[in-house]
């Protein structure tokens, strides 16, 4: 397959009630060189002024409203209406920095399908994450690490960017499907979008890039993360996942069998593509890559594709606190139950 090495960025923003956020946030994302494509702000029925704010800071931007409810369903809506080549996905809350997207871009054009953020590589670090939360994601990834035989070394961390191509792969629900009238969500609507996302390009053999992120405090508002109820879904879905690869691997549609290898030499990035060279030249583990280590496959660069003004097929729907509570009988109990949902889940 032949993509762009000066591809055109489409920058996901799913908002609910981000108002203060979205004023410094949206302009920094339009200040990035080279410039994006374009800006799709998904709202979530905000009630704090966040689509006026949206369109006072940011007129060009994109606005749409979410389908359903959740944060994956808002993902799913505005990966959808993308006309880039290239999507990437950034929260409003300004944890992240804008001026990390051609890092991102660069790992794409370099080779890779699928560029993971990470906090905990060579380069990356958080200002946010309590030490609680960093040994529960450092769990998660032995877990998924263990499932899907990848190497990531931060499963829960929402800053990616991938081909706007592999959307037929993730088979993320239809936008245009109903909500389920007992009032829970469909699966991949939630939380679990980002979860759902690595496993599913690492089950399909895609080549996963991980690229050093900085992670900021939220500017404003507070934080819907939920350790422990998070972290128990984050196993659920690990588990639910790896049931649906064996699924789709036993009837023939799964990708190979093996992901041993899942990293990208990115040496220096062509000058021409404007993208700067991205991670040093270290391997998804964030260790130096052998001189003697393959580099990926060599990409076949053409002249830059203008997109169309309508959303590429494969985007189309389909018809039809933060902070635990300190007590440790508490923390222990709620490690039981993620422990047990995972037995549970497994069996």
């Amino acid at each position: 397959m032949q993509r762009s090495g000066n591809p055109t960025v489409s920058v996901v923003v799913p908002t609910r009630n981000e108002a203060r956020n979205l004023e410094v946030v949206l302009p920094a994302i339009a200040a990035v060189r080279p410039a994006v494509h374009e800006v799709i702000v998904v709202d979530g029925n905000s009630i704090d002024g966040t689509v006026e704010t949206a369109r006072r800071v940011l007129p060009w931007a994109k606005i749409i409203a979410q389908t359903r409810k959740g944060k994956g369903n808002a993902m799913a809506c505005g990966f959808a209406a993308a006309t880039g080549d290239v999507i990437v996905m950034f929260d409003a809350d300004g944890s992240a920095d804008p001026n990390e997207i051609p890092a991102f871009v660069a790992a794409l054009v370099a080779g890779a399908d699928f560029a993971k953020g990470s906090r905990f590589v060579r380069g990356g670090g958080s200002d946010d994450i309590t030490l609680l939360r960093k040994t529960g994601n450092f769990g998660l990834n032995g877990v998924a690490n263990a499932l899907f035989k990848t190497r990531y070394t931060d499963l829960c961390y929402g800053y990616n960017a991938f081909w706007a191509d592999l959307l037929p792969v993730l088979e993320l629900p239809a936008v245009d499907a109903p909500a389920p009238t007992d009032g829970s969500m469909l699966w991949g609507d939630g939380f679990e979008i980002e979860t759902v996302l690595n496993c599913r390009v690492a089950a399909a053999g895609l080549k996963i890039t991980e690229v050093p992120s900085l992670e900021r405090e939220r500017m404003f508002g507070e934080t819907n993360l939920r350790t422990f109820a998070d972290g128990t879904r984050v196993l659920r879905t690990l588990a639910a996942e790896r049931r649906r690869a064996l699924q789709k691997k036993a009837n023939g549609a799964a990708g190979p069998a093996s992901h041993e290898d899942l990293e990208v030499d990115l040496g220096p990035a062509t000058p021409a593509n404007g993208f700067p060279a991205v991670n040093g030249g270290y391997s998804s583990t964030g260790l130096p890559m052998h001189p003697s280590e393959p580099a990926g496959p060599a990409m076949t660069v053409r002249p830059p594709v203008r997109p169309s003004p309508t959303p590429r097929n494969g985007n189309r729907p389909a018809d039809p606190a933060n902070r635990p509570s300190p007590q440790r009988d508490e923390a222990e109990r709620q490690e039981l139950e993620m422990r047990y949902a995972l037995e549970e889940e497994a069996s």
